[in-house]
């Protein structure tokens, strides 16, 4: 099976995408499953991850519906307010097949930190990780030790570190291998090969620039928990898809059958449940 761990869908309207700003202009219109489709089926996809854009519920909804018009292997990482006092009766109401994990914008947040160790956020996650859903987190390097600190507290469940914690590009991959040390020691967490096309500066990236960042990540978590994501449609501002996907072919093309394997879909299925149940997905450890 293989996977795309990361994309996303969005009927665009201006309001709706805050942090979609005028510079973005390749973003600023709508992308939809027939849009993807034949992108996925160019690299023999199975299936794909789609992931919250907007803090909403109604997005939510949307994705799942999106999602079910395409194949089986398509589930989605939504949004709920973990911090809300009736958070299990919102995920009763949300709960369908394909929904396997939520997100939340942190990265976004005023403050990162703070919002990190809120009480109700502990609350919520003890919450979403009984019910064994997966939890992808979004923040920038600069908060890479709140978060470690936080995915301590939370290891009863998968937590998945999206583009790699976006990296400071400039500091180089031995620095973010050190920063992500600690973090990627845990078996709990995951990490997406992801979204590094636009952490490089103005979006100007090379191969040479960004493989060592690919590499220290292999070497900090390994194939077994690092799967693919193409961040489809925001990789756009700086590469289009096949050259993303390219990117992490090159670099994985001397790795084992079984460890491309990994990172092409088996992570992304073991950890979003994609081989079976009704929702979320099993962790062992």
């Amino acid at each position: 099976m293989r996977i795309d761990a990361h994309q996303h869908y969005w009927r665009y309207r201006a309001a709706d995408f805050p942090w979609i700003d005028e510079q973005m202009v390749q973003l600023r219109q709508d992308f939809l499953p027939v849009d993807l489709t034949p992108l996925l089926v160019g690299r023999d996809f199975d299936g794909a991850i789609t992931v919250q854009a907007r803090q909403s519920l109604d997005e939510t909804a949307q994705l799942l519906q999106w999602a079910e018009s395409r194949g089986k292997a398509d589930a989605v990482v939504g949004w709920v307010d973990i911090t809300a006092a009736d958070l299990a009766r919102q995920l009763e109401t949300l709960r369908h097949p394909r929904l396997r994990g939520f997100r939340h914008l942190v990265q976004d947040d005023p403050d990162p930190a703070r919002w990190l160790h809120q009480p109700s956020v502990a609350a919520g996650m003890s919450e979403l990780q009984r019910q064994g859903y997966a939890w992808d987190m979004l923040v920038t390097w600069r908060h890479l030790p709140e978060l470690t600190a936080f995915a301590a507290r939370h290891d009863e469940h998968w937590l998945v570190l999206d583009h790699l914690g976006k990296p400071d590009i400039a500091r180089g991959a031995t620095a973010w291998g050190e920063q992500v040390a600690e973090l990627a020691a845990m078996p709990h967490v995951v990490c997406k090969l992801s979204g590094l096309v636009t952490e490089a500066p103005e979006g100007r990236w090379s191969a040479a620039q960004l493989r060592p960042f690919i590499e220290e990540a292999l070497a900090r978590f390994g194939p077994q928990r690092l799967m693919f994501g193409s961040d489809w449609p925001v990789c756009l501002l700086a590469a289009n898809y096949d050259e993303v996907s390219q990117l992490l072919e090159d670099a994985t093309d001397a790795l084992t059958a079984d460890e491309q394997a990994q990172i092409w879909g088996t992570t992304a299925a073991r950890v979003y449940g994609l081989t079976g149940g009704e929702s979320g997905s099993v962790f062992k450890r």
